[in-house]
Parts: C-alpha cells; sequence; structure tokens
C-alpha cells in the first residue's frame, strides 16, 4: 500500500488559489482523448494534467469506475486484471514500493538485511538504504518486468524521499537524485512511464526524467504549488487527500491543474472526486 512518509506538521489548508494553464494538445496538434494521450511530445505515455483517475491498493479491484486512468498493486494484481482494464482503453499504473522494504513481499528475502533500516511508520515496512544502488538495481528491475509482462502502462514507485525522513542512513539529496533516476531509467527501459511520488523539493531536477507525479495530502501540508513544474511540463499530477474534505482542497488543487481524489487511508475502492463536489 502506498505510505505516508511526511514528518508531522501543521494541519491546514492553504489559503490561496494559484491559476495556472496546461495544454491539451498532442505536439503535432490534435487534440488528446480523456487524457489517454500525452500533453507533450513523449516516447512514453504522458498523461496531461486534470486526467481523472482511481487508485485503489486493497481488495478487489472494482473495474467498473469510469475514469482514464487505473492506479492498482502491482504484486496483487494479474494480467487478466489489466487486460479488462485496457479493453475499455482504460490506462493501468502498477503501484511498487521502491523505497521501502515490505516484509509482505513474495520477494522480501532478496533484500540482504545490512540495507534495512528504520522502520517507516507501517507495519512491516522498513526504508531502504538507497545507496546500495548494486543491490537494489536488479532488485527493482525484477519487479518492473513483473510490471511489464503483465502488461502495465506505467509505474508508481512508492516511498523516493528517504532522504527527508529518519531512514536510519546518511542519506542524502544527491543519493536520492541518483536512486530516483535510477528509478526512472529501470521503468523507461522496459516501455513503462513513471510517476515520481512526493519528493516536492526535488521536482524541478526530475521534472524530465519522469512523466507524471503522484502526491499525497500537498494542500493538507500547504504545498501544492511545488508540483506545477510537472503541469507546466503538460504532465498530470495524480493527488490524493485524506483528511480534507472537498470543499476545502478542491477549488486549490483544481485551480492549480491536479488531478485530485478524496481516499480512505487504506486505500480501497471508495472514492470522491472535484467533480462531485462542485
Amino acid at each position: 500500500m502506498t505510505r505516508l512518509t511526511r514528518m508531522a506538521a501543521p494541519l491546514a489548508v492553504l489559503p490561496l488559489l494559484f491559476a495556472c494553464s496546461a495544454g491539451s494538445a498532442d505536439a503535432d496538434g490534435s487534440s488528446s482523448p480523456s487524457g489517454d494521450e500525452a500533453a507533450v511530445s513523449s516516447e512514453f505515455w504522458t498523461p496531461e494534467p486534470g486526467t481523472d483517475w482511481q487508485w485503489q491498493l486493497i481488495g478487489e479491484v472494482d473495474t467498473s469506475v469510469d475514469v482514464p486512468v487505473y492506479d492498482i498493486d502491482g504484486f496483487e494484481n494479474d494480467a487478466a486484471v489489466v487486460e479488462e482494464l485496457h479493453a475499455r482503453d482504460v490506462r493501468v499504473i502498477c503501484y511498487i514500493s521502491a523505497g521501502a522494504w515490505e516484509d509482505f513481499r513474495p520477494d522480501a528475502d532478496e533484500f540482504p538485511e545490512e540495507i534495512l533500516g528504520e522502520p517507516n511508520g507501517w507495519p512491516g515496512e522498513r526504508w531502504l538504504d538507497i545507496r546500495a544502488l548494486d543491490v537494489l538495481e536488479p532488485i527493482m528491475a525484477e519487479r518492473f518486468d513483473m510490471c511489464a509482462d503483465k502488461g502495465f502502462d506505467a509505474v508508481e514507485p512508492d516511498n523516493m524521499d528517504a532522504y527527508v525522513n529518519d531512514s536510519g542512513f546518511d542519506i542524502t539529496a544527491d543519493d536520492q537524485l541518483a536512486f530516483n533516476r535510477m528509478i526512472a531509467d529501470l521503468a523507461h527501459e522496459r516501455g513503462l512511464s513513471v510517476g515520481l511520488k512526493n519528493d516536492l523539493d526535488q521536482i524541478p531536477e526530475l521534472v524530465d526524467d519522469y512523466d507524471f507525479a503522484v502526491n499525497e495530502q500537498c494542500a493538507q501540508y500547504e504545498e501544492c504549488e511545488a508540483l506545477t513544474p510537472f503541469v507546466e511540463a503538460g504532465k498530470a499530477v495524480f493527488h490524493a487527500e485524506y483528511e480534507l474534505t472537498t470543499e476545502e482542497f478542491c477549488p486549490v488543487t483544481t485551480a492549480l491543474g491536479l488531478s485530485s481524489l478524496l481516499k480512505n487511508l487504506d486505500l480501497d475502492v471508495w472514492r470522491e472526486t472535484c467533480a462531485a463536489a462542485a
């Protein structure tokens, strides 16, 4: 499941609305259907800003939600689920934890004990020493091979900001950049698009390496404006809040061009959109 790794911060709602513009046409000037084609010229699928989506990481996936993009667990879902969604012209993102170890995954024994750090606040999970690129690269490559073999269109690598958390390792911003770029390269080598998960401070350095962004709680922590480089580049920001109401965050995030949802923290099927709140 997705993980909240942000340190404690005051709960607040963004006080101001920020406007931004985003193109909705392809590089050749033709219109893009429902975010299913790239808003910018790229060899990888690049969902455009404002594309609606569904994020479900637990339970049997409800494939009936009328949206053009799904984000589901890569280990827990087989190719048949992806095929069913593709039959409706839905793009499917493969959720994989990249920066944290999960003891419940089938490949958990492949991670050496020496690269397992502090717990990240969720049962059965510990931060990884992302400096160990030579160890982690083949493991992540196998995971992304799984996503590609099942027919996924993209990857959502989670826990991509160990350097700003109590990981148990002396991880620097440069270490994080090297790891995050390795992850992007592994996805692209397999023909998969890839989304940057959180890691707001490094967006200026990474926006060109990633095809979209996934964010949790930027409205609650008053930091959604940091995501605008993705929108300005014609790339979607798939965003979720858990504690605020849609009435509180939608006016802000809609003005910024984010694809916002209100979700339960466990990321079951339930969702509330900004369109429903309008």
